[in-house]
């Protein structure tokens, strides 16, 4: 037996019998309010249970790309300029990256961390930043310690922990784009790093298409910084 439309989704709102009359024409605006629920019960009646969208395959077919307004960027200094075809292998190459990684996320994310990784919560971002850039270069101590690099071995959670592989694929999406908008800002204060290209650089290739808006700001933010820079204007 076939189910009521009540069965399914009761009312919210009651709603009188109201029989429509003889002449009843669409066109003619309802008289009463029992009159315009009626007219949308019969309305929706008449829509069909499925409704099969009309999508032409070819379209799908065509490579689809981000565009990303960077308004707000300083153009680049005569002679600072990078050439298209440096432009092209660029992307290329980042490309080629971002498909490897995402190809083989499952193999990374299964393999064991060091002893010594220890990733904080998504929310901590004093956390993170220390175990991005390591406690050096969070606290500004990088030229008066020297000294240490007589030890052997490294101390990770003095000069950061790199970006591996094994690390950034356990990273889910939420949490890359915390860490993204954690160093963006960072950068915002304070000059480039090695380290701190090194985990832009693997957090831009882990983020998964398509880009939601926060990743589309702070990839604008980042663009607008590194322009600035460029220009001279610190």
């Amino acid at each position: 037996m076939d189910s009521g439309p009540e069965e399914l989704m009761p009312r919210l709102l009651p709603v009188g019998d109201c029989e429509l009359m003889e002449d009843y024409d669409p066109a003619v605006p309802p008289r009463t309010p029992q009159e315009y629920l009626r007219r949308v019960q019969i309305e929706a009646a008449q829509c069909p249970d499925v409704v099969i969208a009309q999508i032409d395959p070819k379209k799908l077919r065509k490579k689809q790309t981000v565009s990303i307004a960077l308004s707000g960027c300083q153009p680049a200094p005569e002679g600072y300029s990078p050439s298209l075809r440096w432009q092209q292998q660029q992307v290329a190459q980042f490309s080629a990256v971002r498909q490897s990684l995402n190809k083989h996320r499952s193999h990374w994310k299964s393999q064991p961390l060091d002893s010594n990784v220890m990733m904080p919560s998504t929310e901590d971002e004093e956390s993170w930043k220390k175990f991005c850039l390591g406690e050096r270069l969070y606290s500004d101590l990088a030229a008066a310690l020297n000294t240490e690099n007589q030890n052997p071995g490294i101390d990770y959670l003095k000069v950061g922990f790199p970006p591996l592989l094994s690390i950034v694929s356990r990273m889910s999406q939420a949490t890359v784009t915390s860490v993204l908008e954690y160093l963006v800002n960072w950068f915002e204060e304070r000059d480039f790093t090695p380290e701190l290209g090194r985990w832009l650089y693997a957090l831009l290739a882990s983020l998964e298409k398509p880009l939601l808006p926060e990743a589309h700001s702070l990839i604008r933010q980042l663009a607008r910084r590194c322009s600035q820079i460029r220009t001279g204007v610190v």
